[in-house]
């Protein structure tokens, strides 16, 4: 088992809220991550699309597994994310995490999530403080 694997596996092992999301993990790189999940009825909000809320922890979670990757505990220091079309019920999720700079201290990363059909469903910005403390 790599590295990478080791470190997503320690973090998994806690992560109720990502179980509750259904998540699969897909890949996982050094610096990147890609996940599915589908969205079931209770991920819903008053106007029948999944809840914002659902989307964004999804893409933080990718977010997580690619920057701790490396095996240094890493935490958000800034995200944001734009919401570009909606999902609906039944829909499948790919959420795909990128690296696009490692430093000592920081990193940044860009997250997309897409329905089964390739729809950009929202576009996610993280950059993430490395603490010297290692996961394994």
């Amino acid at each position: 088992m790599n590295k990478e694997q080791q470190v997503l596996e320690i973090l998994l092992e806690k992560d109720n809220f990502s179980r509750w999301l259904g998540i699969r993990v897909e890949e996982i790189t050094p610096g990147g991550c890609i996940l599915q999940f589908t969205i079931r009825p209770d991920m819903l909000n008053g106007f029948g699309t999944v809840h914002g809320g659902v989307i964004f922890s999804a893409a933080d979670s990718a977010f997580a597994f690619a920057c701790n990757s490396h095996g240094r505990l890493s935490v958000a220091l800034d995200v944001h994310i734009s919401f570009i079309a909606a999902a609906h019920v039944g829909d499948i999720l790919r959420v795909e995490a990128k690296e696009i700079h490692l430093g000592d201290k920081t990193g940044f990363y860009d997250i997309t999530t897409t329905n089964q059909a390739g729809k950009i469903i929202s576009v996610f910005k993280g950059t993430a403080y490395r603490t010297g403390k290692s996961h394994l």
